[in-house]
């Protein structure tokens, strides 16, 4: 199928499709990206910045004269809206669960005339997906358990992991410590008012991905009542970069998993 086909002027108003369209060799299609994108590297370098991820330089995007504008959620309505009203193509993806980003990788393909690509990058990561299911029924079978993980997306107040991330989690080998709260959709219906749940539900390992601000381990450890939690007693608080894990998109599925699977396996080998 031709590439010239769908839009020829994009701009991308989160991470995760800036990352998809470079993977396809679509990324001369990208006219605006949102200043937050650090997936791939380049893009920095070669895309204007419009956008941060709950407000956009509306003007400038329009000065782009995109034909389409992707965003992600309802935290970016009010942009939508705005661009809508001036007469722009909008595409919002609310993607929460891995089927679900697979589901959004191949639609974004679609319109940039990638089908065949997407469905063998997608065949791939699902192989890889099995492959890591495989290894863990390996450890398990081996008498290893899976350990307890908490991650954290935020440190004041705590916010628990979102879903594709708990789901990640259980794939990698790991068993999410909150598999209640990964079913909201919004980081303020995942906060975890009481820090003392935390403890009483014994993590054997924490991992923090404070969307953007380095995670401290030893602040970690430091905080009240958590000296006797499994993580801290045996030096497992652990960090995977937001952009890694937290955009849902190729990142999560990739550098994301993998180090996830990383961490647990080392885990059930050592401490299971």
């Amino acid at each position: 199928m031709s590439t010239d086909l769908g839009p020829q002027r994009i701009v991308c108003l989160t991470e995760e499709t800036t990352e998809w369209l470079y993977l396809l060799g679509q990324e001369r299609r990208i006219v605006g990206i949102s200043g937050y994108t650090v997936r791939p590297r380049r893009a920095r370098e070669e895309k204007p910045k419009v956008s941060a991820f709950l407000n956009a330089k509306i003007d400038k995007i329009l000065a782009l004269q995109p034909d389409c504008v992707f965003g992600f959620s309802d935290l970016q309505a009010d942009i939508a809206a705005a661009l809508v009203r001036a007469g722009v193509q909008v595409t919002v993806f609310n993607q929460r669960s891995v089927a679900q980003i697979f589901s959004v990788l191949y639609q974004v393909a679609a319109m940039v005339g990638c089908e065949a690509q997407a469905q063998q990058w997608v065949a791939q990561r699902r192989e890889r997906i099995a492959q890591i299911e495989v290894a863990v029924k390996r450890l398990q079978a081996q008498g290893r358990r899976r350990p307890r993980v908490f991650f954290e997306e935020w440190d004041e107040p705590h916010i628990s992991a979102i879903r594709w991330v708990s789901e990640l989690m259980g794939i990698a080998g790991g068993d999410d410590i909150f598999p209640e709260l990964a079913q909201q959709p919004m980081g303020k219906q995942r906060i975890i008012a009481d820090g003392a749940e935390i403890v009483r539900r014994a993590p054997d390992i924490v991992i923090g991905s404070w969307c953007g601000k380095k995670f401290r381990p030893e602040k970690v450890a430091a905080r009240a009542g958590w000296q006797d939690v499994p993580a801290v007693k045996h030096g497992q608080l652990f960090e995977i970069k937001s952009a890694d894990i937290l955009q849902p998109g190729p990142a999560a599925l990739t550098d994301g998993l993998e180090q996830l699977h990383r961490i647990v396996a080392e885990w059930m080998v050592t401490h299971g």
